[in-house]
């Protein structure tokens, strides 16, 4: 039983950060910015959510909502699981 709550516990933690980082590349690539060390790394981490996402939905001009999508993705996931648990 404890090791079902910790297993809840870190998914979610897990989702929580990687929500919060596509919303921190999101909202950092309103900026100019440098090849800076934070942006490529929120690339790095984020990128594989995102890019396949990108790949399937059509496009909306300059809009871009597979970041959205991702973190709606991520929430279901992350719902479905610890409905499973």
């Amino acid at each position: 039983m404890e090791f079902v709550y910790f297993l809840k516990q870190t998914l979610n933690i897990l989702a929580d950060l990687l929500s919060m980082l596509i919303l921190l590349r999101v909202i950092l690539s309103w900026f100019r910015h440098e090849a800076t060390g934070l942006m490529s790394l929120l690339y790095q981490v984020t990128e594989p959510i995102i890019a396949p996402i990108r790949r399937v939905l059509p496009s909306f001009g300059m809009l871009d909502l597979s970041p959205l999508i991702a973190m709606l993705l991520i929430e279901v996931f992350r719902t479905l699981i610890n409905s499973l648990l």
